[in-house]
């Protein structure tokens, strides 16, 4: 591990944001780890520090261009793409899920157009698909999307998100199909501690 990657999960141990013992991941799949950022990102001075870390991370993959928005998906990724956004000083977006369609949209008068050039950020990326949904809900709306970043990358650098990405931490942590978790085998009830119900 890194410098930095040991940093920001020290941080998350601190905080009691780094938990052990069998979870329902937003990707639907099982772990044995789960990282909480809303304990962490709960402290304002935590949030901006990791806000500007993560704005300074993303500043090389833009190149030349300068960044109009930063997105999130709703709802881990909220605290963290605003303070970004503050970072970089340009307006802060986020999107949800549609209830009927579950597809990622723009709502509350949000919008983006052909004059933005965005980047997403999300707290935790273990399969990127939340990221890539936002990534691709934004180039369908005409903006030019340079990257994408997060606090934590749980894949250990192999999630696909259809951008360049940066993460302040990368780690392996095992995930499950639940078809196929040996905790559940073990008979260890399993616990959703995220923003989405079970």
């Amino acid at each position: 591990m890194t410098a930095q990657t040991d940093s920001v999960l020290n941080l998350f141990r601190s905080r009691g944001a780094y938990l052990e013992g069998h979870f329902r991941l937003t990707s639907g799949l099982h772990s044995s780890e789960y990282l909480q950022s809303a304990l962490v990102l709960q402290h304002p001075k935590s949030a901006e520090e990791l806000g500007r870390r993560l704005a300074a991370a993303l500043r090389p993959l833009t190149g030349a261009a300068q960044v109009t928005v930063v997105v999130s998906p709703a709802l881990g990724g909220l605290i963290i793409g605003h303070e970004v956004a503050r970072a970089l000083n340009v307006r802060f977006l986020f999107t949800e899920r549609e209830a009927t369609t579950r597809q990622m949209v723009l709502r509350r008068g949000f919008q983006v157009s052909a004059e933005d050039t965005a980047v997403v950020v999300e707290d935790v990326v273990t399969t990127g698909g939340s990221t890539r949904e936002v990534i691709d809900l934004l180039r369908a709306q005409g903006a030019r999307v340079f990257a994408a970043g997060s606090l934590i990358d749980r894949s250990g650098g192999t999630a696909d998100v259809g951008a360049p990405r940066v993460a302040l931490a990368t780690l392996r942590a095992s995930s499950y199909d639940p078809a196929e978790c040996p905790l559940c085998a073990q008979g260890i009830p399993v616990v959703k501690p995220g923003s989405r119900p079970v």
